[in-house]
């Protein structure tokens, strides 16, 4: 099928690779100029394992091709998916202007039938404000369909994410769109599930606020397991073998980050605000979020007493391993809140340092963990790189001023770094495993 992907960030490259590895023609438009003109080098503006190889295999096979010209998506495609961004407003509501001026050129330079799919995430009832603004500004009788097919992506593992998904939610309202779109999954194999448009806008929304929820859950309990006694993990394992709960996504920490559990928690919110409902249940998730970067910077307090004049070592910054997005990420929080108690700060992350030195000043950014230890009060664990689990403990000893460590991912065993001299302080782990 001929394809255009507008929009060539996370889901829209991802999205327009995978596709193209299916054997599509498609083409990824942004209007990033600078953007553009890096892609067509070779260069990938992101981090995401595999990405780059997908991408220059199939640009070498002639599929994927990229463009600054909405002009050129729409008079090439047969379907056009729009994948822009959606950021928060202040107000929390999801600022959709660049959905509706993609809806504008598209409906400008319409020739012959298109399928326009949703795939940025997008609040309910969306897909009807994209077909109004179509029909507005289509300058004759052309058929055209809409469509919401949202991406379930997690960044670090977005291409095995797409060619192996859980299940592939299309949301139609005729047999043409419905058609085009199955056939376009067929090669996946996949469970499809087909539905309205609005129910398809609301199951993405509604997949990462209960998401988010169960990561709140583990964290308001790591913080009884903290006043208890108890040891979350163990808490969490019990828990996950119920085949109701499941083990994922109960691990304790610093909260969630990123691009997309705050954003669409916020937008979800305003959503069932403006319909008249109150969602207390995911206020709490939200609260209990931030309270978890307070929950950890009290922990570095209690350990080191004063956090004036000390130096601590921070090792990663990325909101989750194997990406380099810092949105939202707690590493940011909290290293702006050693810094206003009068800490000095080293960091060290494998991908996202120059992202991060665009947000955070006077920090010192190193060359591996073990010179972010040096000459450090305490080492402080923010993301659970595979990296990081594999140092050595016993050069790292050496580096420290003081052998204390601080894991805010609890990627440790307690009692293999107290055996090695170290003061450990992880999030809810107490007990010993007998």
């Amino acid at each position: 099928m001929n394809i255009s992907i507008i929009g060539s960030g996370y889901v829209g490259l991802v999205t327009g690779s995978c596709l193209a590895e299916l054997g599509n023609q498609v083409l990824c438009v942004d209007s990033d100029i600078h953007k553009i003109r890096r892609l067509k080098k070779g260069e990938i503006p992101i981090f995401e394992p595999g990405l780059g190889e997908l991408i220059a295999s199939n640009v070498k096979k002639r599929r994927l091709h990229f463009s600054s010209s909405i002009k050129e998506a729409v008079r090439k495609a047969e379907i056009i998916f729009i994948a822009v961004g959606t950021p928060s407003l202040e107000n929390g509501e999801a600022d959709l202007t660049s959905i509706e001026d993609v809806a504008r050129n598209i409906a400008l330079n319409m020739t012959g039938y298109c399928l326009i799919v949703e795939k940025s995430t997008v609040p309910v009832e969306t897909g009807e404000w994209v077909k109004r603004t179509i029909c507005a500004y289509i300058k004759r009788k052309i058929k055209f369909d809409v469509a919401s097919n949202p991406e379930f992506l997690r960044e670090g593992q977005a291409i095995n994410d797409f060619m192996h998904p859980d299940r592939i939610v299309i949301g139609v309202e005729s047999k043409k769109a419905k058609d085009i779109l199955m056939n376009l999954y067929k090669p996946l194999n996949a469970p499809i599930l087909v539905t309205n448009i609005k129910s398809a806008e609301l199951i993405k929304h509604a997949s990462n606020a209960f998401l988010a929820n169960k990561i709140s859950f583990i964290n308001a309990l790591s913080q009884i397991c903290d006043k208890v006694g108890a040891d979350v993990l163990q808490v969490a394992s019990g828990m996950g073998l119920d085949k109701r709960i499941g083990r994922s996504f109960l691990d304790a920490g610093l909260g969630y980050g990123g691009s997309c559990f705050p954003k669409d928690l916020d937008a979800f919110l305003n959503i069932s605000n403006k319909i008249g409902y109150d969602f207390q249940l995911l206020k709490a998730v939200k609260k209990i979020n931030e309270e978890q970067k307070e929950f950890i910077f009290k922990k570095i307090k209690d350990v080191l007493w004063l956090i004036k004049d000390k130096t601590i070592g921070v090792l990663g910054l990325s909101f989750k391993p194997d990406t380099d997005d810092i949105r939202n990420a707690p590493s940011i929080d909290i290293i702006k809140s050693l810094q206003r108690e009068g800490a000095r700060v080293r960091v060290y992350d494998p991908v996202s340092m120059e992202k991060a030195k665009l947000l955070l000043t006077n920090v010192k950014f190193c060359l591996n963990p073990y010179e972010t230890a040096l000459g450090a009060d305490c080492l402080l664990v923010v993301t659970e790189w595979n990296e990081f689990k594999e140092l050595d403990f016993v050069k790292i000893k050496k580096m420290l001023k003081r052998p204390i460590i601080i894991d805010g991912r609890n990627i440790y065993e307690p009692k293999n770094l107290e055996e090695l001299g170290f003061q450990y302080t992880g999030i809810g782990r107490h007990g010993h495993k007998v």
